[in-house]
Formats: structure tokens, sequence, C-alpha cells
């Protein structure tokens, strides 16, 4: 390529470069800028770089470095001053674009929490699978329901009542010979004065005597109902 026709592409990459900048009026890095008009203009990565560059050195684009990058975006005082009316337009617009995004900021909430939910709930194949089990266990229940209502040697109410209140009996027996020994305890004062001068362990002489006690049975005194 002939240098006329170097300075020529040069040209009218700088040109397609500082139209696109004021237009859209943001920053962009010479990559940004390469992948956005190649496929538009056919624009070579080294062109880009290189028209850049020298909009930069003429003044007519803004430079930042930033690290290893450089920026480019419009000179904010070539561009012209927006009237009254199109400020207001411009708010305007960014009133209803703000009412977009949070619609769909919350569209995009309710979406998420429904996904959730899903995801926690069980699949048509698993429901199937959960209501075959259940239908199996109740006809397990059932059929040993039947079993017992069929059975010889059901319970009747009296013995049930006679088994009552022989265990009231019992229990009021257990409660009121525990509240004589924790009254008096001559029991235990015997049996720590026998202790004392005993060569082997407690629970070993109770083995001996034949003594037993709620604790070797790991039994408890009922509640009073």
């Amino acid at each position: 390529m002939s240098k006329g026709r170097e300075a020529a592409a040069g040209g009218g990459a700088a040109a397609v470069l500082l139209r696109y900048l004021r237009e859209q009026n943001r920053p962009y890095s010479a990559q940004d800028a390469f992948g956005n008009l190649q496929r538009e203009h056919g624009l070579g990565k080294a062109a880009v770089v290189k028209a850049l560059e020298q909009l930069a050195q003429q003044g007519r684009v803004r430079e930042k470095v930033y690290g290893k990058q450089k920026i480019y975006f419009a000179d904010q005082e070539q561009l012209p001053a927006a009237s009254d009316a199109e400020l207001r337009g411009l708010d305007a617009e960014i009133a209803e674009r703000s009412g977009q995004l949070q619609a769909l900021q919350q569209s995009c909430r309710h979406m998420e929490a429904e996904l959730k939910d899903l995801n926690s709930s069980m699949t048509t194949p698993e429901i199937a699978r959960e209501i075959e089990a259940l239908r199996k266990d109740c006809a397990s229940y059932t059929e040993k329901l039947e079993r017992i209502k069929s059975a010889t040697n059901h319970v009747t109410p009296e013995e049930k009542e006679k088994v009552c209140r022989e265990q009231q009996l019992y229990r009021r027996e257990w409660r009121r010979r525990k509240r004589m020994v924790r009254r008096k305890r001559m029991a235990t004062e015997l049996l720590d004065a026998i202790l004392e001068g005993y060569p082997k362990s407690k629970k070993q002489f109770f083995e001996e005597v034949g003594i037993e006690t709620d604790e070797d049975h790991g039994v408890e005194l009922p509640a009073t109902t």
C-alpha cells in the first residue's frame, strides 16, 4: 500500500472513530473500539490504535492511561451544548429507564424465588414413587389392622380397669416406701455403718445380701397422674 493510500485509510479510520466516540459519548479502549467497528467498517486493530493516538495528539479526543491500558473518549468541550429542552428530555428518559430497570429487577427477584421453589420441589417421577410407597404403607397398615380386629385375645374393658387399679396401688406403695426411706434415713445409716468395716464395694455387698435398688434396674418412680 502506498503512503497516499495509507494516509487515506488512516484518515478514514480517524473520521469513523471520531464520529463513533462523539455519538456514543462514553470511554472506550482501542480493543473495545476495534471490536465494535471492525465488522461494519472493516478496520484493522493497528489502524484503530494508530488513529486513536493521532486523534489524541491532535486534541480532538481525550486520552486517559489506567495502568497499561489507554482509554479514549470525546472531548466534552467540543460537543454541542444541550438545550434546556434536550436536558429535560434526557432527564425524562433517565427516569423512564430507571423505572423499567426497577421493574425488571423485581421481576427477576420473583422468577428467582419461583425457580428456588421449583428446584426444592419434588419432580413428577419422585412424586409418583412417593405415592406408590405410601400406597404400600397403607396396604400394610390395613392388613395389620384387620389382623388385630380379627384376633380373639383382646383385653376386655374390665381387665384393663383391673390392671390400671393394680398399677396405681403398686405405685402408691412404691412412693410411700421411698418417702419413708428419705424421711428417716434409717436404712441408709445402717448400711453405711456396715460398709465401714466391709472389705468389698457397696455394689458387691448389695449383691451378696440380695438388696436391689431402682437404679440397678434403671427405673424411676412414675409421676402422679
